[in-house]
């Protein structure tokens, strides 16, 4: 069968991106039973101004503390540049396997950036590329850049519009109706690089209504959107059922795939089933749903192991 020419082997499952502050202990402990796929630890919004420089320096730590079950560690740093150097000074490591940079304003921001962690990998004897980065556009400004950010550069895992920032940039409100054409925006420019959208199309920031959040999560599901971070453990267990294919789906997925492959053995490339016709396209998304299915389902039991 031909192979649907999209998503990249080495894309990671993150479903669930629990953001803790770095310099909360309390919260640090705890991190690594809420189950989520990566732990974000934060420098940024979550870190007044005057404790950055000493939260900066309890990375490392933390790192090693939030990934002890098997989730990945994310850092988020801040901007400006200067800040930014500094916390990548103290992120870059074989404990961190990637860095959110926020409010990136262009490709030549994220690439920049990328120099940086090209030359500290080398001092500290990584493997070169060990450090993706989860790209951030949080401005009016950056919208308009959003399909050259999402190429700038290989280390781009996974982009983002973040929702908060976003909207006071405009003038207005994270509402769902408000962010659908910018989150769907980000979501076509992920796809066109190769890379994984993350977001919800709404706020994470009302984490209260439970229901309400996984009604916008699955919606932002079927929108195209693969994970999302989260501010509250809560919403963790809603993230990671919600953006992946229910047995339903993968059963669909793999009958689909079954009887194409009857129906091309045949000297044929379309067929009907359950009343729906089916033809390559039909086919390359079922294997990307089975696909993403066996990635979570590898990751689910490297947590356990």
């Amino acid at each position: 069968m031909t192979t649907a020419p999209d998503i990249k082997p080495s894309r990671p499952v993150w479903r669930s991106l629990l953001y803790v502050p770095v310099n909360v202990e309390k919260y640090v402990a705890k991190a690594h039973t809420r189950g989520a796929d990566a732990i974000q630890l934060d420098l940024e919004d979550s870190v007044p101004v005057s404790e950055k420089a000493n939260a900066r320096k309890l990375v490392q730590e933390a790192a090693e503390t939030v990934s002890q079950a098997g989730a990945d560690v994310v850092v988020r740093i801040n901007q400006p540049l200067r800040m930014a150097v500094r916390d990548l000074e103290e992120t870059v490591s074989p404990r961190v396997q990637a860095i959110t940079l926020t409010k990136v304003d262009s490709a030549s921001h994220v690439k920049l950036l990328a120099e940086m962690v090209d030359e500290l990998e080398a001092e500290r004897g990584m493997t070169p590329g060990h450090t993706r980065f989860i790209t951030l556009v949080e401005s009016a400004d950056a919208f308009f850049r959003l399909e050259e950010i999402a190429k700038a550069h290989p280390r781009i895992a996974a982009l983002g519009l973040g929702g908060e920032d976003f909207a006071t940039s405009v003038g207005t409100v994270p509402d769902p109706d408000v962010m659908l054409y910018p989150k769907q925006q980000s979501i076509i420019a992920s796809r066109a690089a190769g890379i994984m959208p993350l977001g919800i199309i709404g706020t994470v920031a009302d984490y209260s209504d439970v229901d309400g959040m996984r009604a916008i999560i699955r919606n932002s599901r079927r929108f195209g959107f693969e994970g999302a971070s989260c501010i509250h453990p809560s919403i963790v267990s809603i993230l990671n059922n919600e953006f992946r294919p229910s047995e339903k789906e993968v059963a669909e997925a793999q009958r689909m795939i079954q009887g194409f492959e009857a129906a091309v053995a045949e000297g044929r490339a379309s067929l009907e089933i359950d009343g729906k016709m089916v033809d390559y396209p039909v086919v390359f998304r079922a294997q990307q749903l089975l696909d993403q299915d066996t990635a979570i389902r590898q990751r689910e039991a490297r947590m356990k192991s």
